[in-house]
């Protein structure tokens, strides 16, 4: 029997789902790191004493640099899964772009914006 060349259109739908579920976690996650960063509901030091805002404008400036930095990471993986929603309408979707072949479904499901099967991902 000949090696499957791509996932057929129910196991793309499979992914689909999955993504498009990962995709509106993401985005939940990203807009709760962007209010963090703009501290739109948030108490600040605003309110207390001019002692305690010193000692805290330190740790507020770290952590507004820390949620920048998760918050552009999201926006990455966001991005990462809706090209592969791309990717599932192309009918490319789980085929590596280095070897050509299947990525295995396990693979998929644990990072369903993968473009390397494991063979080639070991190599880099």
């Amino acid at each position: 029997m000949a090696e499957k060349t791509r996932y057929t259109d129910d196991e793309l739908m499979e992914f689909k789902q999955l993504i498009m579920n990962k995709l509106d976690k993401a985005r939940e996650d990203y807009e709760l790191l962007k209010s963090a960063i703009t501290q739109s509901e948030s108490n600040d030091t605003q309110d207390t004493s001019p002692t305690f805002k010193v000692l805290e404008e330190g740790a507020a400036t770290l952590s507004k640099e820390e949620a920048g930095r998760l918050a552009q990471r999201q926006q990455k993986f966001i991005q990462h899964l809706q090209a592969a929603l791309v990717r599932i309408e192309n009918k490319t979707y789980g085929i590596c772009r280095e070897t050509g072949k299947l990525i295995s479904k396990e693979r998929l499901r644990a990072v369903p914006h993968a473009t390397l099967s494991m063979e080639a991902k070991s190599k880099q």
